[in-house]
């Protein structure tokens, strides 16, 4: 009988597309529906990057271009690491990919093999372990711990590191937990990486949705910035998920490999987006800071009533626009209240295990959605708790 390899097997499915079918499934039958498991932001892509779309589509942009991207995308997204970072990057070592699901899958091809460690945090983005695995290598998680909110232990990272480990993975601001790494965090792990001749892999997606100071960039080190692997894209910042639009900034040995990754799996990414988002980074930021504004304000009344609830506590998020939540006290397990809750109550959030055996007994929730239906889940939420018999309030 046929079977299908080990690789595809290590890849896991989407947890938040799997609950946001499931809830979608809930409302064609009539279910009213909070959505508060899909880490996709509610507002509108702003106008003038559609209109640079459009542009790009009516001026004929519409055919193969660079596997490596535009000269302008990349262009402009060095000038934007310049004025952001005050760190120069040679357009030459950026590469557009659709989406950053490619970056994680050709950073861990490019660096990891057949008996390899790659390393990751625990709780973590489910693809982060997948790729490591995919590429035939072993995932070590580090944990993060929720009494510590969250933060790198950089000895545990230490302890983590053997003469097989290969690659670093980090995710900051952090998904699923909303964690920030902070500088000394990122001089130990430079001093790590150097030492033991190891590549980095650093997500920094969420890299414009934070609420105190700007997170610190793998780039700004410039002995971690020699052999990481930087990636962000346009998604989360500039609301354009179904635009599919991301890049890697990376070491000088890296590019060509990434060129022939990208040229063999999506022959180039889609031409008229780039120009679009050459729009997106050349305009007035003023879109994304009144965005940020609004998920700041939901933050705090998510998190605040998550924290009146009887067994439930949930430290604030630095950044991203999740609150993971402790729910350990109300006696369920993490997936059984994910699943009253939207069974029964019709609020859909993610179960934390889906995240690692770290997240487990935490939910993720989404502040993606408006202060009403935030307040209406909330409301749900409180009730479906204080009914529980096996609740803890101490």
């Amino acid at each position: 009988m046929r079977q299908i390899t080990f690789r595809v097997d290590a890849l896991p499915s989407e947890p938040a597309i799997q609950t946001f079918l499931k809830a979608r499934e809930l409302e064609a039958r009539g279910a009213d529906v909070v959505h508060l498991e899909i880490g996709e932001p509610d507002f509108e892509t702003p106008s003038h990057i559609r209109d640079a779309l459009k542009m790009a589509v009516d001026s004929g942009q519409t055919h193969y271009c660079d596997s490596q991207g535009v000269r302008e995308l990349r262009e402009a997204i060095a000038d934007r690491i310049a004025s952001v970072r005050g760190v120069h990057v040679d357009p030459d070592t950026i590469v557009a990919t659709p989406g950053l699901r490619p970056v994680l899958f050709y950073g861990a091809l490019a660096t990891l093999q057949e008996g390899d460690e790659g390393i990751y945090c625990d709780p973590a983005f489910a693809a982060f372990p997948a790729v490591i695995r995919f590429a035939g290598a072993t995932a070590v998680p580090v944990p993060l711990r929720g009494e510590k909110g969250f933060r790198l232990d950089v000895e545990d990272l230490r302890r983590a590191v053997t003469p097989r480990t290969r690659l670093i993975t980090l995710n900051s601001p952090h998904n699923p937990t909303g964690a920030v790494l902070s500088e000394e965090d990122l001089r130990v792990i430079e001093a790590i990486a150097c030492e033991h001749d190891l590549y980095v892999l650093s997500d920094e997606t969420y890299e414009e949705i934070y609420y105190g100071e700007r997170p610190r960039s793998v780039i700004e080190f410039p002995e971690l910035r020699k052999r990481s692997i930087v990636m962000s894209g346009f998604s989360k910042t500039y609301c354009m998920t179904g635009w599919r639009l991301g890049y890697a900034v990376l070491p000088a040995d890296l590019v060509e490999p990434f060129v022939r990754l990208t040229a063999n799996s999506v022959s180039c990414t889609n031409t008229f987006v780039q120009y679009a988002a050459v729009a997106a980074l050349r305009s007035s930021q003023a879109c994304v800071q009144d965005m940020v504004m609004q998920f700041r304000q939901r933050r705090d009344v998510l998190v605040d009533r998550l924290n009146r609830m009887p067994g439930v506590s949930c430290h604030t998020p630095s950044g991203a626009f999740y609150a993971f939540a402790n729910v350990s006290g109300v006696g369920l397990p993490d997936t059984e209240l994910a699943r009253i809750l939207l069974e029964e109550a019709g609020v859909a959030a993610l179960a934390g295990s889906a995240f690692g055996e770290c997240g487990r007994g935490y939910l993720r929730f989404a502040y993606t959605t408006s202060m009403e239906n935030i307040l209406k889940g909330m409301d749900r939420m409180e009730h479906v708790v204080s009914e529980l018999p096996t609740v803890r309030t101490g």
